[in-house]
């Protein structure tokens, strides 16, 4: 066993969700209840869990497994939650979502900005965590998984600047043809503007194309997303040319660039 990391035990219920029984979820909170409370509920509701207690027993399980998707409490007393989400972007395909006792709107923006796919405030109300991560899990699902219900729908690569998107593979390559990590809802942006070229989109479409309606129309996560996005597509960040502002309407994916 890694080092406070604790597996599920063999003794608790088989999973009753088969469709899900083959995600794995791993809880990293320094609180044991906590840790624990979350691991029987999300066993039972069909997932396979790992529990563990800080950014050190995660990076040695992710060394050894892989996780489909990570719930992150920020408050931790050897390493933040911000700083293992900002490592996890830059350097494993997972998505994550942040749980914390702060609230505030502040905390729930650098949370995002950080790489987090979601954010949810403690206490949690279960059924509200579960559809979160049945909503993250489901933008993370990889398109010949998903079924052929959207085959035909839209382009299979798009290019952005001198990068470029596949959306089979969910890969964004750099012009030298290297991987740059990107979290699942930054693809789904990427995907809605090259399913929807030389459009204004406003931020509530892209809410909606982007499956995040449980995000407010106002909240600056569509922001802090794009901002993201253009440090990894742009030539020149401060003067985007691929992905524009458009005043008081939205972004435009200038797909002729």
């Amino acid at each position: 066993m890694i080092a406070g990391t604790e597996l599920a035990s063999a003794s608790r219920p088989a999973p009753t969700e088969t469709a899900e029984a083959m995600q794995h979820i791993v809880v990293c909170d320094d609180e044991a209840d906590i840790r624990e409370t979350l691991r029987e509920y999300l066993q039972m509701k069909g997932y396979r869990v790992t529990c563990v207690d800080g950014g050190p027993a995660l990076r040695a399980l992710l060394e050894v497994e892989s996780a489909d998707l990570i719930l992150l409490d920020i408050a931790m007393p050897e390493e933040d939650g911000l700083s293992i989400a900002r490592y996890l972007s830059a350097n494993h395909d997972v998505a994550v979502m942040m749980l914390t006792a702060a609230g505030e709107v502040v905390d729930r923006i650098v949370g995002l900005e950080m790489g987090a796919d979601d954010y949810l405030a403690k206490p949690v109300d279960m059924r509200e965590l579960l559809a979160r991560i049945k909503a993250v899990l489901r933008r993370g699902v990889p398109r010949d998984k998903a079924g052929p219900a959207n085959d035909n729908n839209g382009p299979r690569t798009a290019v952005f600047g001198n990068c470029s998107l596949d959306i089979e593979s969910h890969r964004l390559q750099g012009p030298d043809g290297a991987d740059i990590p990107i979290t699942s809802m930054e693809f789904d942006l990427l995907k809605a503007f090259a399913e929807h070229p030389n459009r204004v989109l406003s931020r509530d479409q892209l809410l909606d194309l982007a499956h995040n309606r449980g995000w407010e129309p106002f909240d600056r996560s569509i922001d802090i997303r794009i901002a993201r996005l253009r440090r990894k597509v742009e030539p020149d960040p401060a003067k985007p040319q691929i992905i524009k502002t458009v005043r008081g309407a939205g972004y435009m994916f200038a797909a002729d660039r």
